[in-house]
């Protein structure tokens, strides 16, 4: 099956997490229920740009938000590209197919005096369960490392001796984050706690109650209920303690090269969205303070 086996080349060659190949399979499976609805083949060497634009047609009519609309076209054009270099292909249908323009939205974010009355709210320092999910919180903020690669991480990642651990970012590619005493304290007593239940080290990093290896759901939930009502952000989810980290990053002077080093961006275009970010804040601080920028004309 030619989808199948897109799927599997997405993660086993090209090293897709596994939350982006389901994204994918998700699209595809759209795409593939939409033909069965209305009687169109979805042999992929019989589907043609006129199938395809049914489809989008179909998407927008219903509502569908732009953005979703786009991120099917992309896994279409993905799986045709695929089918042209491995399978012998001589058209992607879906290489010509436009959709309407995504507005430019920044990424939601929380003020360092949120994040800080969130890590700092007292907590019972002999409870495994409240020391975990403070240090869930805190690292997620203070290295600014993605969700699936706190899941993926090692006993052997991290090293407090030195404050730096390592993470596998997108591609397997491996990138050291430093960070500071305050964090090294967290992980030595959440490590102690959990070691002292266990003959023997693990080798995955954060573990659940049962003492199996974390998984997104799990740190997602971690994260929404200690964001919730604590914080004025629309999202409460771990990537936005990635935005903040970002943006709080340079806000106090960090260079944007190290930034989008520390973040395992591959093109420093990714990083420069925090750019805008702070330059917005900073507008918006200038017009509330800057007697002149009250000042109306005429």
């Amino acid at each position: 099956m030619l989808y199948e086996a897109f799927l599997t080349y997405l993660q086993c060659e090209l090293n897709y997490s596994v939350h982006t190949v389901v994204s994918y399979r998700r699209d595809i499976d759209s795409w593939r229920r939409f033909a069965r609805e209305h009687d169109i083949c979805d042999d992929p060497a019989l589907i043609d740009v006129n199938a395809l634009r049914l489809w989008f047609a179909d998407m927008a009519a219903r509502g569908l938000a732009p953005r979703s609309i786009r991120r099917r076209l992309q896994a279409m054009r993905a799986f045709f590209a695929f089918l042209m270099r491995r399978r012998g292909f001589t058209t992607n249908p879906a290489a010509d197919i436009a959709v309407a323009r995504i507005p430019h939205r920044l990424p939601d974010t929380i003020r360092p005096e949120e994040v800080a009355r969130v890590i700092d709210m007292p907590i019972e320092t002999d409870d495994i369960s409240q020391v975990q999910q403070r240090l869930i919180i805190d690292m997620l903020y203070t290295t600014g490392m993605r969700a699936s690669e706190m899941v993926a991480l090692r006993d052997s990642d991290v090293d407090t001796r030195a404050g730096r651990l390592k993470v596998m970012g997108k591609r397997s590619k491996e990138r050291i984050i430093p960070f500071g005493p305050e964090l090294a304290r967290l992980i030595d007593q959440y490590r102690g706690m959990r070691d002292a239940r266990r003959d023997e080290p693990p080798d995955a990093f954060f573990l659940t109650p049962s003492g199996k290896p974390v998984y997104y759901s799990y740190v997602y939930k971690v994260v929404h209920q200690a964001l919730d009502g604590a914080v004025k952000a629309a999202h409460r989810s771990p990537h936005v303690l990635r935005h903040s980290f970002a943006t709080d990053m340079l806000n106090n002077g960090a260079d944007i090269t190290a930034v989008q080093h520390l973040l395992g961006h591959e093109s420093l275009a990714t990083t420069q969205i925090y750019t805008h970010l702070t330059y917005s804040e900073l507008q918006h601080n200038y017009q509330l303070a800057h007697p002149r920028a009250q000042k109306k004309g005429g």
